[in-house]
């Protein structure tokens, strides 16, 4: 087992990967910058080094001063946490001619998943049902018309470099193509320094469900469940849940299945999620693999009661896993409080929290490096806060969470507190009839 691990992340996550590590007795590095000072991570961490300014590309981006803090507190170990060098194939590839192990996937793995066509790739070979489309790269704007018209308008391109819907574009005749062709390229090529674009049909009113999978250096492979994540908005997660409404038995086994088959195609090393897009008739189709721990992965806990970043950090230090399957016991459902005014097109709130009082209870789980007097920095993600809740059923789940968002407050700055209790008594989310543009016409009302 490993003797200190260095957090190669902030906030709410760092603070999560700590506690973990306190109790398997591993000592714990935290790095910040200079607008986390202040943060709980940093407080709680048995040692903490500032990496950088504000800006993340000299901070947390920042390789080389991320291995320099790992070298003079003689760090055996990093965990990237999620988002910044989590899926970096460069970062892990450098830690490991450091001697300083990646708690993640190996290099290989990383690239393998990170290029959106080498993994539908190795998914299709696998057998994974994927969404139809180009088989690779579209080569220019005349081949990808006549790709369009073999599938089948609407179509969606996307960047093969992509996420959180940047370079993405959905076409639903020929004459709009020429335009989002263009837009989608210029997007791609700023966000990822790469305009390549590829094509699939697009799925009207999907479910986005993904499967939590596990695997070890053995080369065993397991599932952990699926969770549903289709409320969002413009491709950003705000409320999952475990079991998905949507889901049936039999369609779990077979997600489940393939799920494996999906880690097994690439002996997956490590906790990772496996992302489907499903169809109203229940037709599954691989969307993308996350190598790396979810934010949402609180809800799988919940609803296995399993420590994830522990089962990671096993995994890492070649311990091998049971190979069995878990499924949900309990139901869950996780909001995402983010410093956003929902009022106001959700546009950031950054600033100092005044006051704050957090819910508690049986089956109530807060994740937050936030306290009253903190000062949220405006360069990083806005998320500030996650609420889980727990119960028998999705019933008493839902009332549980009406009640913890009550209690729930936050002041100083604007969060998404309001947006999940309108959603929590909505007719349609309590029911369990959403897809993932179920927030195109979800009307906030008036302040």
């Amino acid at each position: 087992m490993f003797n200190k691990v260095l957090i190669a992340n902030r906030g709410e996550i760092a603070l999560r990967i700590i506690r973990t590590c306190r109790e398997m007795g591993i000592k714990t590095v935290a790095v910040f910058s200079t607008a986390d000072a202040d943060s709980l991570h940093v407080r709680f961490a048995d040692e903490a080094v500032c990496i950088g300014p504000p800006s993340s590309t000299e901070s947390y981006l920042n390789v080389s001063r991320l291995m320099a803090a790992a070298e003079i507190t003689n760090a055996d170990a990093i965990h990237p946490g999620y988002g910044f060098l989590a899926e970096n194939a460069d970062f892990a590839e450098i830690c490991a001619e450091y001697g300083i192990k990646f708690i993640g996937p190996t290099p290989e793995q990383i690239r393998t998943m990170g290029d959106k066509i080498t993994a539908k790739q190795t998914m299709l070979a696998a057998g994974v049902p994927c969404v139809p489309g180009s088989g690779g790269l579209l080569t220019d704007l005349n081949e990808a018309k006549e790709m369009a018209k073999e599938i089948g308008y609407p179509v969606i391109i996307k960047a093969t470099a992509g996420g959180g819907g940047k370079g993405m574009r959905v076409i639903w005749e020929e004459s709009e193509f020429e335009s989002n062709w263009d837009m989608a390229r210029k997007e791609s090529k700023a966000a990822f320094g790469n305009d390549g674009l590829y094509m699939e049909k697009f799925i009207e009113e999907p479910r986005h469900i993904e499967f939590q999978i596990a695997g070890d250096q053995y080369g065993k492979v397991c599932h952990l469940s699926e969770r549903e994540c289709s409320i969002q908005r413009r491709h950003q997660k705000l409320v999952e849940e475990s079991p998905s409404p949507f889901m049936t038995p039999e369609l779990r086994e077979k997600m489940g299945a393939a799920s494996i088959a999906a880690g097994e195609a690439i002996n997956y090393e490590g906790v990772g999620t496996v992302e489907y897009l499903v169809d109203k008739h229940r037709n599954f189709y691989f969307m993308e693999m996350n190598t790396r721990i979810q934010v949402e992965h609180p809800v799988t806990e919940e609803v296995i009661d399993h420590d994830l970043i522990k089962e990671q950090i096993k995994i890492a230090a070649g311990i091998p896993i049971s190979g069995k399957n878990y499924y949900p016991q309990m139901h869950a459902i996780e909001c995402r409080i983010n410093a956003e005014d929902v009022f106001h097109n959700f546009r950031p709130s950054p600033g100092k929290i005044n006051s704050l009082h957090t819910a508690k209870g049986h089956g109530v789980r807060v994740d937050t490096h936030v306290y009253a007097g903190y000062v949220i920095p405006p360069y990083y993600d806005s998320m500030i806060a996650k609420l889980i809740c727990r119960a028998q059923t999705r019933e008493e789940c839902i009332t549980k969470m009406e009640r913890a968002l009550e209690e729930f407050i936050v002041e100083g700055v604007q969060t998404t507190i309001p947006f999940h209790k309108k959603l929590m008594k909505d007719p349609n989310f309590r029911a369990g009839n959403f897809h993932t543009g179920f927030l195109d016409n979800f009307d906030m009302g008036e302040e």
